[in-house]
């Protein structure tokens, strides 16, 4: 039993993080019709951000909370200035061109920022700092459940709570909304199309950096290369949902988290990676739209 309970913790945090970077594809893909292969790459940065921060406010005195806070506010808006100028550069000077053309721009991206991590940072795994404190009402339940991991499951529900109430109940929501059913209809009822764009590039990148802070937080290691996998397992969690779906892609990056938890603990760790993509391939047979895919009417 509680080798089933640990599986279980385990699969719930592993889907908490995949949610956090599923969202920020689903958003862009909801508005623009963009797959954003470079997102991935935006969560390995935030995790890099997150490293670099705290050996430098640590150096400065901030220890417990108020470390874990400012070095998850600077991964934030780090992250958050990468995404919106990864959208300048990459993608709005191809915006109305063939659909192959953003999507080459992204590989491009995804390839061109992996390699510049790679050259000032280091091609090796890094050490990550325990940041999350320990919570003495856990102690006795320290076998089950740590602190890190309850922290993962708290940051992501305030998260997509917060998230959606931006989307359903504030003129940004409202706007973005708007731009996914008819950007040209928006436009001619006042929208700005191109703001509300690099907005949802901004608030998908934000999204992205905390998962990078959490992943960091969770395997205490990062290197250059993790934000490819993730991204990779991020977006099949989005199709798995239904991609453009909100919902969907939560509900995506849950089936998968659990999904790879339970295969790693019941057949092998060497079959975990490739059990996200076969789940990928069974459900897309089954429902070619994703498990929600009848919300993609309304993508956001």
């Amino acid at each position: 039993m509680d080798f089933f309970l640990d599986l279980l913790i385990s699969g719930l945090t592993k889907g908490s993080i995949y949610a956090l970077i599923a969202l920020g594809y689903t958003m862009v893909y909801g508005i623009v019709g963009l797959i954003n292969f470079a997102h991935g790459e935006i969560y390995m940065i935030g995790a890099f951000t997150a490293l670099i921060a705290s050996l430098v406010l640590g150096q400065a005195g901030l220890a417990g909370w108020g470390l874990l806070v400012s070095v998850g506010a600077v991964a934030v808006l780090y992250s958050a200035m990468y995404g919106w100028t990864v959208e300048k550069i990459a993608y709005k000077p191809l915006r109305g061109s063939a659909r192959l053309s953003p999507l080459i721009s992204a590989i491009g991206m995804s390839i061109f920022l992996q390699n510049y991590v790679q050259l000032i940072q280091s091609p090796n795994f890094l050490i990550f700092p325990k940041l999350v404190p320990e919570l003495g009402f856990l102690a006795s339940v320290s076998h089950i459940v740590n602190s890190t991991q309850l922290f993962i499951w708290l940051a992501t529900a305030l998260i997509m709570t917060a998230l959606t109430v931006l989307i359903k109940f504030t003129r940004l929501g409202l706007s973005m909304r708007a731009v996914s059913q008819d950007p040209d209809m928006a436009r001619l009822s006042g929208v700005n199309v191109d703001r509300v764009i690099s907005n949802t590039f901004v608030i998908g990148s934000a999204l992205a950096a905390v998962g990078g802070l959490l992943i960091g937080c969770y395997m205490r290691q990062v290197n250059f290369y993790i934000g490819f996998l993730a991204g990779m397992k991020a977006f099949t969690a989005a199709v798995l949902g239904g991609i453009g779906s909100i919902p969907g892609a939560v509900l995506g990056a849950m089936v998968l988290g659990f999904a790879e938890s339970f295969a790693a603990g019941y057949l092998s760790s060497d079959y975990e990676d490739a059990v996200a993509f076969v789940l990928l391939i069974v459900i897309l047979i089954v429902r070619p739209g994703g498990l929600m895919g009848e919300a993609q009417t309304q993508k956001v």
